[in-house]
Order: structure tokens, then sequence, then C-alpha cells
């Protein structure tokens, strides 16, 4: 009797409780370039909302692209998610540009806005000063071979037209949502999240599991946000903030070394260079453009040292000129210094650096003014008459005095040299 009551309190708690919640529809906002921090934060909520079993995902995306393994890294969640994944490109004048392409062809539901474009998919060279060798023509050929067969294979997963998205990798097409949907590289276009939640609504699409058709017509739609910690990476990740912080970690290095025991420059400059370090791995760095912005500021260290008549601090100027110019190779606007950024900063780290070499110079050249050495040049009293040994009054002070011919008690002399606790003097002419 026992086990048939137990019995059927099981069958009546899983008829109440469904296995799956499947109750909720989780769209993750993308807005800026694809780097570590976005990828964290894709990465968890593809994990929670799978750990979850919600409806779907829905990654609403603007992006100019980014950093080829963020991407891949994102791709991979994608693949191996038991919950459907919709990337909507949105809202109008919007775009899906490189890594964002890539992340739209294999998401299981690809839909834009009106007004929204897709493509120009062609990899940038994270390292940098590629060049015109032959080696490095070699090594972009093969990078571009790579990742024309990645996006061909994402393409052919999710039947989409593969011949376009090697195009977008290969010439760097670009295509606007109507067209898009006409070519069959998306799925559908969608005003907002929730025609495009109507629109799936019914729709067959495999997951890692399998076959799922979706039941999203009624259910919630709730919107993520990153925390703060993925918020203060994603903003240190864009190009902009990266100089910015380089800047201020080279002058406050500067600043320490020109005066050593401040600490505080020291400090601030150490950790926003280590904070630029890590934006960079995110960016198209040209190398030679970075070796040209620290030797500059080698060079205006140089100048503290070295009597060059502001030789150096020009070529400072300079190289620290050139290599901001130069420091991100890429064609793309949206990876590229701001000119609103780039001059302000560098005009304001030129002014600060020459400053300090200034201030140090003219500091070098002070006499000293406390010790044995202070008193050299000063002037005194005559206490006592030197003949040629007497008593004279510096600084309030009795000294023993000598002088080469006798000095009359109230005369002024100067301070020529000091032997130990004696000073030697010279009188001082009245005019």
């Amino acid at each position: 009797m026992n086990k048939q009551i137990g019995f059927l309190l099981l069958i009546w708690l899983l008829a109440v409780s469904p296995a799956h919640s499947k109750d909720l529809v989780i769209v993750v906002k993308i807005s800026g370039s694809i780097n570590p921090a976005v990828a964290e934060y894709i990465s968890h909520e593809i994990s929670q909302a799978n750990a979850d079993q919600e409806a779907l995902i829905v990654l609403h995306m603007d992006t100019p692209g980014g950093l080829d393994t963020s991407m891949r890294q994102i791709i991979k969640k994608i693949q191996g998610s038991q919950v459907p994944v919709a990337s909507f490109v949105a809202p109008s004048g919007s775009r899906a540009a490189s890594a964002g392409t890539f992340i739209t062809i294999a998401s299981h539901i690809a839909a834009m806005a009106p007004g929204t474009n897709i493509g120009a998919a062609h990899p940038v060279n994270m390292m940098g000063g590629g060049g015109e060798s032959e080696q490095a023509k070699t090594m972009e050929h093969k990078v571009v071979n790579d990742a024309a067969a990645y996006i061909r294979s994402l393409a052919q997963l999710r039947n989409r037209n593969e011949h376009w998205a090697e195009l977008a990798v290969v010439k760097s097409v670009s295509i606007s949502a109507e067209e898009a949907m006409r070519l069959n590289v998306i799925d559908l276009v969608a005003a907002d999240v929730k025609a495009l939640v109507l629109a799936v609504d019914g729709r067959e699409v495999q997951v890692a599991s399998g076959s799922v058709t979706l039941r999203t017509g009624n259910l919630e739609i709730v919107y993520h946000e990153m925390n703060p910690r993925q918020k203060f990476l994603d903003i240190i990740s864009s190009p902009n903030v990266a100089y910015i912080l380089m800047m201020i970690g080279m002058v406050g290095l500067y600043f320490e070394l020109s005066n050593p025991g401040l600490v505080l420059p020291g400090v601030i400059g150490a950790i926003s260079l280590i904070l630029a370090l890590y934006a960079m791995q995110t960016l198209p760095i040209n190398y030679a453009g970075l070796l040209l912005i620290l030797f500059g500021v080698i060079l205006f260290i140089a100048e503290i040292s070295i009597m060059s008549y502001g030789l150096l601090s020009v070529s400072g100027v300079i190289s620290l000129f050139l290599g901001s110019t130069m420091l991100i190779d890429s064609d793309d606007p949206a990876l590229q210094i701001s000119r609103a950024i780039l001059y302000p900063t560098l005009g304001l780290t030129v002014v600060l650096s020459v400053g300090i070499v200034v201030l140090a110079t003219r500091t070098r050249n002070l006499k000293k003014l406390g010790g044995m050495d202070g008193m050299i040049g000063e002037t005194g009293l005559v206490k006592d008459a030197l003949n040629p040994v007497g008593r004279v009054q510096v600084h309030g002070e009795l000294w023993e005095a000598e002088a080469e011919g006798p000095v009359a008690e109230g005369e002024t002399v100067r301070v020529d040299s000091v032997a130990g606790l004696k000073i030697k003097v010279s009188p001082v002419e009245n005019h």
C-alpha cells in the first residue's frame, strides 16, 4: 500500500513540476569589439541558460569585429549549447562585421533588423607590422584560407550560403539585411527582439543534442548585462582607452625615474601600463609603433642626464608622434584610435614630459643652499677684524675666518671656500 502511494505521489510531482523550465528568453547585448571580457560574458550566459534550461538565448549584436580567439570561444559555446542561440543584428544602423559575421553564421538562428549590415570578415593582422615581405604575405594567405574554411564549415552546418560566407572573408564583401535574407545568409528580418521571438515560435532548430521546436510566443523576455568586472575589462579594451592608459603609464614611470622616491607616479604608471598591455592583446598592434613610443620616453629620460640643448627632447617628440600614429595596424575605423583622442593625449603627454625635463634641468643647475657647499658665495659681516684671521658672521653663525689681507671690523666679506670649520673670505667692494 505504501509503495503504491509513493509511486502515485511521484507521478503527481512529475506532472506538476516539469523537468525543463523553458519559460524565459534571455537577451545578451553585445556592443563594441569582441574581446576576452565579452567572450567570458557570453560564455557564462550561455552556460547559465543551459543550466536553467531556458527556451532561447538572443545575442543582441552590434560589433565591428574583434579578437579571433574570443570569437572562437563564443562559437564553441554556441555549438555545444542545448538551448538554441539566435544572433540578432540590431538596432537599425548596427552591423555584424568580421568576428560578428562568424558568430551570426554559427548561431542556430540568424536574424537582422532593417537598416543593418553583415560581412567584411577578412582577418585582421593581430600581430601588427606585417609589412610586404614574402613571409608576411605567406602568413596572411594561411590565415585567410583558415578563416575561409572555418566560416564555410559553419555555413554548411547551419545550411546557409557558404559561397557568400567565403566571399565575406576572402573579398571582404558586405550586404544589407534584406540582401542577406534573399541570399540565405540569415533566416529572417525582424524589427525588434519581440518581433524576433514571435517569428521563431514553432521553428525547428538543430542543437547539440538534436532537433528542438521553439515555443516562444508567450514567453517573458529578460535582458542580461555584464557584471561590473566584465564592464571594466570591456571598457579598457577600447583602442582609445588603451592608448590613454599606455601614455599615463609612460608619463608616470618617466616622472618616477626622473624624480626617484615620489612613489605615487610610479605606482599609477605601473598599474596603467599593466592595464594597457591587457587591452593591447585585443587590438591589432603594430609593434614598430610601440617601440617608437618606448624609444621616445627613453630619449626624454636621457635629456635629463645629457646636455643636448633640447635635441633629445625634439627627437623624443618625433618618436612619440610617429609611434602613436603607427600603433594600431588596422584599416577598420572601429579598431583605430580616434583622432580626437590621439592628438590631445599625445600633446598633453609631450607637454608634461618636456615640462619635467625643464624642471629637472633647472633643479640640477641650482646652487646648493644647504651644508658646507651652500656657504660658498654667501656674504657675511666681520665681527673681529681679520689680520688675517678673525671671526665672521654668516647666516647668523660666527665662523673662524681668514683673509689674504687685513679686513676691518664691520666690513662685508664674501665666502670663497670652506675648509673644515674655517672659511676663507675676501672683501666685498662697496659700490
